[in-house]
């Protein structure tokens, strides 16, 4: 297994070598945020693809980097929320309560301005060029965010593998590689999970994925 040494420069490298994917990625997310706060609700399907996709550019870099971990592990993870993603519903998407939605949008800035891997003397960089879509911690805070947003489209298998995956990048960034901001993804996590354990509202139980 590669040391905390060598996973943190092959994030570091994807981070600095890529920014304009990552720039990309922040045009990506303005427009769905955006368009969440200007009235736009896609179906919960489309919205599941959408948020799916970030997944599996982290997979896609995983691999360029000789991380078939990561790789692996991301690739699972988006086919798992494309296929929840088939399964939801028709039906447009709601903006969660105000609680959780609060949470998520404090996750969501969190994935947008996260601050590690990039070499810059300066914060504004990460303003517009943060390793998000890049790398697995910014991307599964910016994703679960947004999740919470939209009350995890009410489907507990969304919520779980999203809460699985930011809990093990979470607790792994933190107490491995010493990135001791990841504990804002763990926390996250642990609210996506929380989320998976509520009872569902809006739909009967019966149309709802499990």
């Amino acid at each position: 297994m590669p040391t905390p040494e060598q996973i943190l420069s092959g994030l570091s490298a994807i981070a600095n070598r890529w920014q304009i994917v990552a720039i990309a990625w922040h045009v990506y997310f303005a427009v769905l945020i955006g368009g969440l706060a200007l009235g736009v609700r896609p179906s919960k399907r489309v919205a599941g693809v959408l948020l799916a996709l970030p997944l599996i550019s982290v997979g896609v870099f995983a691999w360029l980097s000789a991380n078939p971990f990561n790789g692996i592990l991301f690739g699972l993870a988006a086919v798992a929320l494309l296929w929840i993603a088939a399964r939801l519903p028709q039906e447009r998407i709601q903006i969660a309560p105000s609680w959780l939605a609060g949470i998520g949008v404090l996750l969501f800035v969190f994935g947008w301005v996260y601050p590690h891997f990039l070499q810059t003397a300066s914060w504004m960089p990460y303003l517009y060029a943060a390793p998000t879509g890049l790398v697995p911690c910014p991307t599964l805070s910016i994703v679960i965010g947004l999740s919470l947003i939209v009350g995890d489209f009410e489907s507990r298998s969304w919520s779980l593998v999203l809460g699985g995956m930011g809990l093990f990048y979470g607790l792994f960034g933190a107490l491995r590689l010493g990135v001791m901001i990841d504990l804002v993804l763990l926390v996250g996590a642990l609210l996506a999970l929380l989320v998976a354990s509520m009872p569902k509202t809006g739909a009967p139980r019966q149309a709802l994925v499990h």
